[in-house]
């Protein structure tokens, strides 16, 4: 396909932009309080040499209470210099950079601020994102944060940006102004729609007043997804008083940080939020950004083909694949490595003060230390046993370099675990990860044998240089008590990997990450699909009430037990919530603290221990599904490792970890091979 509206140019504001593609801005946390850093630096230049049209960086703070000191900063002009040799190396690749101006407000937690003091916000309301109460800002304090937003815009033109984005969006100081449930000020601050918006006007025009005829851009929120705050129906409203006030563009995102919608992770639909962008773009007359969960080219074209956007907002798909914008460019849509929209190595970093990585992009914020371009003066012919992720990025990387590299495979198809990840509920995405392997290895030259397994025999016999074994985990098995004669008991991998159709009472033994997404998987299997939702809502064939029943309804009940005092470990900070919402959601029952004592005539007994309290459980069973963990499979490596002089082990044969885990070991063993 033609991208043909995604590679035309836009000019905002004098300010010439060659595509419509733009990095919007992502909490990275690369600097050193708040200076440019070489970790920074090559990160976004190598994403400036993909091609796109506009990077924004930051959230950048500009005094003392925005943000962490792990942010940019823009606070003091003795910052202006290292930023100007960043936006030099930004302008030497071709590529315009605008900061975005940041302030949390209430979403800055105490260990963010002056020692002793609190955040700022228009009115002391607990925030269930710090966990804490901010301070009611005076009006002293609301002219000095406006001065010092000014004086930060001023030292960002100085520093060679090209643009500044005020943050107005995300639940940050701007949008807590402008809500109703943050802002309960009586004087002129608060109360009237007029009076809220008071705040923002007057951070616009301090703004101008310091940069004159220079682009100023603002990210809004498209809906709060707040009860009670501000809707899409506001957020039109405030894009008109923004360009009315002077904003030259208008990115437009999703909700609060405190919202239960999730707004990046799976479970929104690819181009989910376009609609809100839509509302928006129909309003005003000035350029508007469509973001959030966007990666793919496809939808970015249609969405402008649409006029849901003028530009269109590509963040997390440029952490996983600095060239998407070349390879969309060039036609090469199968060879882009697309964020899957785990979170894992993004969010669930910087929401927990910790710098950005990617599960699937093992360079990601390693750009400072590994250069992609080295190859070898030594070339090796590598065989590498095993198809999935670590196995494949090892391949790719290895042969990159310069290595004449063979990978087998005993299986018919390559991914290995990918398989099972991308059946839970919102994983879908993963799929894109085997493609991606598949199209890469063959597009480098990477001799892909399925249906070949390792031998120490063959092996030995082939006269490899070097033998890397990615061969992966074997699942835990468990002696269960009693008697389970009319149970179906089978493994997590196994139900996902559709060897067995468990029934309509199911207990899963293991509550940790894969447990719970195995009882979300079963679940919703029990439940309406989306596409009869699809038709019983278009045909009309039953009730509102009846279809809201079918959809929070599974006709599977499932049952978690866990011997441990938490469910839900394994997942990373901040990433399960939209997981246990769904199990509420489909009335998952759930037992931490919990051990089965006894099984027979398909019912469950277990007791549960809480607080000396105990609490004997019976549960009709028809089917237990083990997810009690895996072990490496290695015993093909032990049995190498004293007969060749190079084998090496990867990733979970190595070590039990996560795909991201697999991911980066193999970027290392790559790079030292």
């Amino acid at each position: 396909m033609e991208f043909k509206r995604l590679f035309s140019p836009i000019n905002v504001r004098g300010l010439t932009l060659k595509n419509r593609v733009v990095m919007p801005a992502i909490h990275h946390l690369y600097t050193d309080n708040g200076f440019a850093t070489p970790r920074f630096n090559q990160y976004y230049w190598r994403r400036a040499e993909g091609g796109p049209g506009l990077i924004i960086v930051g959230g950048c703070r500009f005094d003392d209470y925005g943000g962490p000191l792990s942010m940019m900063s823009l606070r003091t002009d003795d910052t202006i210099p290292g930023w100007r040799e960043f936006t030099d190396g930004m302008h030497a690749r071709n590529c315009p950079v605008a900061v975005q101006l940041y302030h949390a407000g209430r979403y800055s937690h105490s260990s963010c601020v002056p020692e002793g003091k609190q955040a700022l916000a228009p009115s002391a309301v607990y925030s269930t994102f710090t966990r804490e109460t901010p301070k009611e800002i005076t009006k002293e304090e609301i002219r000095e944060v406006i001065d010092n937003w000014a004086q930060g815009a001023r030292r960002a033109k100085e520093a060679g940006f090209d643009a500044v984005e005020i943050i107005g969006g995300a639940g940050y100081l701007i949008s807590q102004f402008l809500s109703p449930v943050t802002n309960l000020r009586t004087d002129e601050y608060g109360g009237s729609w007029e009076n809220r918006c008071r705040f923002p006007r007057e951070v616009v025009a301090a703004v101008r007043a310091a940069v004159g005829d220079y682009p100023v851009f603002m990210r809004i929120a498209g809906n709060d997804f707040i009860p009670g705050s501000n809707t899409n129906v506001q957020a039109v409203e405030f894009a008109k008083v923004m360009e009315q006030a002077g904003i030259d563009l208008l990115n437009v995102t999703g909700g609060w940080h405190e919202t239960v919608v999730p707004q990046l992770p799976g479970e929104l639909p690819v181009g989910g939020f376009t609609y809100l962008a839509a509302a928006v773009k129909k309003a005003v007359n000035i350029p508007v950004m469509a973001c959030n969960r966007i990666n793919d080219p496809v939808i970015a074209e249609e969405t402008l083909a649409l006029e849901r956007g003028d530009l269109i907002g590509v963040g997390r798909p440029m952490i996983a694949d600095p060239d998407w914008c070349r390879k969309a460019r060039e036609g090469n849509t199968r060879l882009i490595r697309r964020c899957v929209a785990c979170n894992q190595g993004c969010l669930a970093k910087t929401f927990f003060n910790k710098s950005v990585e990617c599960l699937v992009n093992g360079t990601a914020g390693r750009e400072y230390l590994i250069d992609e371009n080295v190859r070898t003066q030594s070339p090796k012919k590598v065989l590498v046993i095993g198809g999935g992720p670590g196995g494949c990025e090892f391949a790719l990387r290895a042969k990159r370099a310069g290595h004449f590299v063979t990978l087998w495979e005993k299986s018919s198809r390559l991914g290995g675990q990918l398989h099972l990840v991308m059946m839970p509920p919102s994983k879908g995405e993963f799929i894109h990860l085997i493609e991606y392997y598949e199209a890469m290895l063959a597009e480098c030259g990477v001799k892909v044998e399925l249906c070949k397994e390792g031998t120490p025999e063959n092996i030995e016999a082939a006269g490899f240089d070097a033998v890397v074994i990615a061969s992966g985990v074997i699942p835990n098995t468990l002696t269960l008590p009693g008697d389970t004669s009319g149970i179906d008991v089978c493994t997590a991998a196994a139900v996902l990997a559709g060897e067995c159709m468990p029934g309509k009472n199911v207990v899963v033994v293991g509550g940790g990450s894969v447990g719970c997404e195995t009882a979300q998987y079963l679940a919703h299997r029990g439940s309406i699909s989306p596409e009869e939702l699809y038709f019983l809502t278009v045909h009309r064939a039953e009730t509102p009430e009846k279809i809201d029943y079918m959809v929070n309804h599974s006709d599977r009940a499932v049952t978690i037990i866990e011997i441990a005092k938490r469910i839900g470990a394994g997942f990373e900070l901040g990433t399960g919530w939209p997981i246990f919402k769904d199990l509420k959601r489909l009335n998952v029952r759930q037992h931490a603290l919990t051990k089965i004592t006894d099984i027979r005539n398909q019912t469950v007994y277990a007791q549960m221990e809480k607080d000396g309290a105990v609490t004997n459980l019976e549960i009709p069973c028809d089917t237990i599904v083990l997810a009690v963990g895996s072990h490496p499979d290695n015993a093909l490596y032990e049995s190498l490792k004293d007969r060749l002089p190079r084998v090496y082990a990867l990733g979970d044969s190595k070590k039990v970890g996560k795909v991201q885990d697999a991911i980066q070991d193999a970027v290392d063993l790559a790079a030292r091979i």
